[in-house]
């Protein structure tokens, strides 16, 4: 059976707007990519934040490990400095401290003790000394003590130095410095002074020249 034209119409208009309501208007479209983007950005400054605590992460790590590292040295230096006996010499300002076969080496440059050329001890230099002599007479007042000049390699020049050689430049000042050690209450019998000239250099001209206090086993 046939159904009227008009019934036909109305089922095409309704079938029309329903279809309509399916469809999604322009601007919530345009609001879900916006709101995409939105989504995509802020992922992306997450992604980016992780990266950046990620890496700082690491370098919080690394230095970490290399304080953990220099404490270790640290109490390695600390544990070997107290397993080494101490001196009493330790702390004197001018000194340099070593040992050689058993015995103690007190070092001091000859800037400390003398001018250029002098074998006259300086005043200012006395009190490093003075401080020397207390350690020796309160602690190795029973050890032999052996005063040693050394100078650089330098030739002094004969003709206008008073002392024409090293050697006996060396000498002067290890006499002079072992006469104020005895000056001082140091046993004369238990002291002696010995020259060496430019022989055993050390690393530069400047720390060559020097005076060594040597307090020899008793």
């Amino acid at each position: 059976m046939k159904m009227p034209k008009l019934v036909l119409m109305t089922m095409g208009i309704l079938s029309m707007t329903l279809v309509g309501c399916k469809s999604v208007s322009q601007r919530d479209y345009d609001a879900a990519i916006d709101e995409n983007t939105q989504l995509r950005e802020r992922i992306a400054g997450l992604q980016e934040s992780v990266r950046q605590v990620s890496e700082s992460n690491n370098a919080f790590q690394s230095q970490n490990q290399q304080l953990r590292d220099e404490n270790s040295r640290l109490r390695g230096d600390l544990d070997a400095a107290q397993s080494q006996p101490r001196t009493g010499f330790e702390g004197i300002s001018g000194v340099d401290l070593s040992s050689r076969n058993g015995a103690i080496v007190v070092g001091v440059a000859s800037e400390v003790l003398f001018s250029s050329g002098s074998a006259d001890i300086r005043s200012n230099a006395k009190q490093t000394l003075d401080q020397v002599v207390g350690v020796i007479n309160s602690t190795y007042s029973g050890n032999e003590i052996r005063v040693e000049g050394y100078t650089d390699t330098d030739k002094l020049v004969k003709t206008k130095d008073k002392w024409q050689t090293n050697e006996r430049l060396s000498a002067a000042r290890a006499l002079a410095v072992e006469e104020y050690l005895v000056s001082k209450g140091v046993n004369n019998d238990r002291i002696y002074s010995a020259a060496f000239g430019p022989a055993k250099p050390k690393g530069s001209k400047q720390a060559s020249r020097r005076v060594e206090i040597v307090i020899l086993g008793q």
